[in-house]
């Protein structure tokens, strides 16, 4: 049974929208703790910069976590040692629940939910390379009639793992449908060390239910895209803000985290500021403008946008 006390909640690593200047608006609103974009072991033992500019930070970021995926213990190893050496982390999180194709083809990701034993010596291997906590986050099982939760268990406490992360469906229905709070219950009431939820938590309604479990922790992901102030709102605080100056807090993030990257990484091909503010923001934008009158001609644009003053633009049209 875990302890009681205030919940805590956390920004789930999502691919493509968690960088670093999307993380800083989610601490500001009141996240306790964000983590990554997904970052390649892979990538980072064979020298991949893009990957290494996954783990970018900013000033003012609350505390951030890393997570990886790989399948090579070697490479996690690696991977926890170089993670460790910059310093900005504290802690690192193995993924052993994405379902992407890229990711599951690796052998990585929701691939692992079906071979605990492989969980346990990739989380040893993590240990081994870093003195920082060591979490898995995971999967109930790869189908409803095939659950591996508690060896899952099983090898996250014995490889000494620090917490556990249980996203509450099962790897076949991806992002939807129902969300197996019974099983997080019982994972509660059976585990020896702490354990977060995950899974369809988009309004105090759906976070108090998952509270009900006894997870120390929730972890929220595509209910803060576009709405970072979500933290605050389900923590019982003030959460009014204005939409628009919101968006213009994240471009200005996005801005910074381009110089940022291009003063630690000068050799590196760096995006322009057009560049980098058309790519990060893109699929931003659509949700920022999610509802405003004249969606049509708005997709349109949002679509077509190469440039910041084009951003800019847009912007300024729906203030």
């Amino acid at each position: 049974m875990q302890p009681s006390g205030q919940i805590r909640y956390s920004l789930a690593p999502l691919a493509g929208f968690t960088d670093a200047a999307f993380r800083r608006l989610c601490s500001r609103f009141g996240a306790d703790l964000t983590y990554t974009e997904m970052v390649s072991a892979a990538g980072l033992a064979h020298g991949s910069r893009p990957t290494r500019h996954l783990m970018e930070t900013l000033p003012g970021e609350g505390p951030v976590a890393c997570q990886l995926f790989g399948s090579n213990p070697d490479e996690l190893e690696f991977s926890a040692r170089e993670v460790s050496s910059l310093g900005r982390f504290v802690e690192l999180n193995l993924n052993a629940g994405c379902p992407v194709p890229k990711v599951t083809r690796e052998g990585a990701g929701a691939t692992l939910v079906k071979d605990p034993a492989k969980v346990h010596g990739l989380l040893k291997a993590m240990k081994r390379g870093t003195d920082l906590p060591v979490t898995l986050k995971t999967r109930p099982g790869p189908k409803p009639d095939k659950v591996m939760l508690w060896e899952l268990l099983d090898a996250a406490e014995t490889a000494g793992a620090s917490a556990i992360i249980l996203h509450a469906r099962f790897t076949s229905q991806n992002h939807g449908g129902e969300v197996h709070l019974d099983l997080l219950s019982e994972l509660v009431e059976r585990a020896k060390m702490p354990v977060w939820g995950n899974g369809g938590v988009k309004d105090a309604a759906t976070a108090r239910a998952m509270e009900a479990t006894g997870v120390a922790g929730i972890m929220v992901g595509r209910a803060a895209l576009a709405n970072p102030q979500i933290f605050a709102a389900l923590k019982g605080e003030n959460a009014e803000c204005d939409r628009i100056e919101t968006l213009k807090d994240h471009l200005a993030g996005v801005i910074e985290l381009r110089e940022a990257l291009a003063r630690d990484f000068p050799d590196d091909h760096i995006p322009s500021v057009d560049g980098m503010c058309s790519i990060q923001m893109h699929t931003h934008l659509f949700r920022y403008f999610a509802g405003r009158p004249g969606a049509a001609e708005l997709r349109r644009r949002l679509n077509s946008i190469r440039t910041l003053s084009e951003i800019l633009s847009i912007i300024g049209g729906q203030s």
